[in-house]
């Protein structure tokens, strides 16, 4: 008999268009820019804490004891799971350099654990090349398809740290939605038809950092 694809793929992997999307999964979200002695990036450190609901369901498809939780191996393999189905997505991790994408090698490992409930994920990326924190650089995490909704609760979720980014200045943007489809709506329009997965529309609307160096 065909095994069932776990749930925490299918959830991950769906691909729904911008007019019907809405999120179905989310995330509590932290996010840390770590700059190296040098002024490059050295890593970006990321914490996601999923909702119950999901949450839940991710329990129960990797549990095999059939207890409400997870033990070490279980976690080890949903981690792995999500390393390997969300690297097409990018780890919905989207870096520019003064307007430049910035390609990000997948991470070593992802590191799964469960608490109160919640399902939480923590992993760090690197450029795939060396790239210094200069001119302006954004980052944004979030889900290009909008079936995921990634939150940070506050300004401070969204953090830089190195010994010399006292010199850069770090700001974080909060589109508002209803705003930006009013300013935007023929272009949206557009932007549908040429580019039905949404992708235009999340980076619109997606919590961003900026830091200026």
């Amino acid at each position: 008999m065909k095994r069932k694809m776990p749930l925490l793929i299918a959830m991950l992997s769906l691909l729904p268009g911008p007019v019907l999307a809405h999120p179905h999964i989310f995330i509590d979200a932290k996010f840390e820019v770590v700059a190296a002695p040098d002024g490059s990036i050295s890593e970006l450190r990321n914490a996601w804490t999923f909702d119950q609901v999901f949450s839940s369901s991710v329990v129960v498809d990797f549990d095999k004891a059939g207890n409400p939780t997870l033990t070490p191996s279980e976690l080890k393999a949903v981690g792995k799971t999500v390393k390997d189905s969300l690297a097409q997505y990018g780890y919905y991790t989207n870096v520019t350099s003064n307007g430049k994408a910035v390609p990000m090698a997948k991470p070593d490992a992802i590191q799964a654990d469960y608490k109160d409930g919640s399902l939480i994920l923590t992993f760090s990326l690197k450029p795939e090349q060396k790239t210094f924190l200069k001119g302006n650089t954004i980052f944004g995490i979030y889900d290009k398809t909008l079936y995921t909704a990634v939150d940070f609760a506050t300004d401070n979720d969204m953090t830089v740290s190195g010994v010399n980014m006292a010199r850069c200045k770090r700001k974080v943007i909060r589109p508002n939605p209803k705003e930006v489809m009013a300013e935007n709506q023929a272009a949206l329009t557009s932007m549908f038809f040429s580019d039905p997965k949404g992708t235009d529309y999340s980076l619109l609307v997606a919590t961003r950092l900026e830091v200026q160096c």
